[in-house]
């Protein structure tokens, strides 16, 4: 088994329980759950996940414009019928 060490990190109480409550639904503790972490940022080299001050992608502005866009295009008669054809198996 390698050495392991005490790690230390000063959360939000509340963040910390929801957390916790969250990690045991699913079986895991703080514990395992930051090694899981760690493993991936060294399996990934770098953080596992995209970090951004974006709350949605589907709301930023260049995705409203072209939505936009194509309504207007739909509403001036300019857009595509479809027909939804569902498939046996």
């Amino acid at each position: 088994m390698a050495n392991t060490i005490n790690v230390n990190i000063r959360v939000d109480e509340e963040l910390k329980k929801q957390t916790e409550n969250l990690l045991s639904d699913m079986g895991l503790n703080m514990t395992t759950a930051v090694n899981i972490f760690l493993r991936q940022i060294v399996r990934t080299g770098g953080i596992p996940f995209e970090i951004t001050t974006r709350t949605d992608d589907f709301y930023n502005p260049v995705n409203q414009r072209i939505l936009y866009e194509s309504i207007n295009r739909l509403e001036q008669g300019m857009g595509t019928v479809h027909e939804l054809t569902e498939v046996d198996e």
